[in-house]
């Protein structure tokens, strides 16, 4: 990806998060310089990865597939010192783009329509391999009801609603937009994104990028590269 493209996609979700009334914490607003004087007093921003994070998950169309997170608070999946034992995101997308399908084997996580729009979803449970199974039902709960649904079955979540999964189920999910984007919301246990995605095919949870003008800010994987 292009840094341009990080910086516009990152002016964006600003801009939605405005229009539907969510405030960041104001790590989120910080200057490139801003990070850079905060030394050591941000070490647990730097551990835990919280902040901006956004991605093409490789698929190099990131209107079609990709998105714009940002990571609110988490711990350390290695040290329950350090941070909080969940985490929370927020998920900036765009009308008819997805995150591609994949499972946690730790990780269960409540997905929430924040609102702008209707979130759609479609899961498979793992087989005896570990792979999809594209053949048996999921059962969920959607706000404590439990619910059935087809392998592969796509189904609308709407604003306010939510769906829990657990480790093991691949899962898939976009956007129909009323605006610009809407917001979809995580809440968890703890997050370790580089090591508790399995991806149903190829995929780069982080993208390669092309620094062709400078960045607004760093993303939460380039702590180590900036600051």
């Amino acid at each position: 990806m292009k840094r341009s493209l990080i910086n516009a996609k990152i002016a964006l979700a600003k801009r939605v998060l405005k229009q539907l009334h969510f405030t960041l914490p104001p790590f989120a607003y910080w200057t490139m310089d801003e990070w850079k004087q905060k030394g050591s007093c941000i070490e647990m921003i730097r551990r835990t990865m919280l902040g901006w994070d956004i991605t093409d998950f490789s698929s190099g169309d990131f209107e079609r597939v990709g998105a714009v997170l940002f990571t609110l608070r988490n711990g350390d999946a290695y040290d329950p010192a350090i941070g909080t034992p969940y985490a929370e995101k927020i998920i900036v997308v765009q009308n008819g783009q997805i995150l591609p399908l994949h499972k946690h084997m730790k990780k269960t996580e409540d997905i929430i329509n924040r609102g702008g729009g209707t979130m759609l979803m479609t899961l498979y449970g793992s087989d005896s391999s570990g792979g999809v199974d594209r053949e048996s039902d999921v059962q969920v709960y959607c706000d404590g009801e439990l619910k059935t649904y087809g392998a592969g079955e796509t189904f609308e979540v709407p604003v306010g609603a939510s769906v829990t999964l657990t480790p093991g189920i691949y899962h898939l999910f976009g956007a129909r937009c009323e605006g610009e984007a809407m917001l979809i919301g995580e809440v968890s246990s703890v997050n370790d994104d580089n090591t508790d995605n399995y991806w149903a095919e190829k995929r780069e949870r982080f993208s390669s990028l092309e620094e062709d003008e400078a960045a607004l800010c760093p993303l939460c994987n380039e702590y180590d590269s900036f600051l």
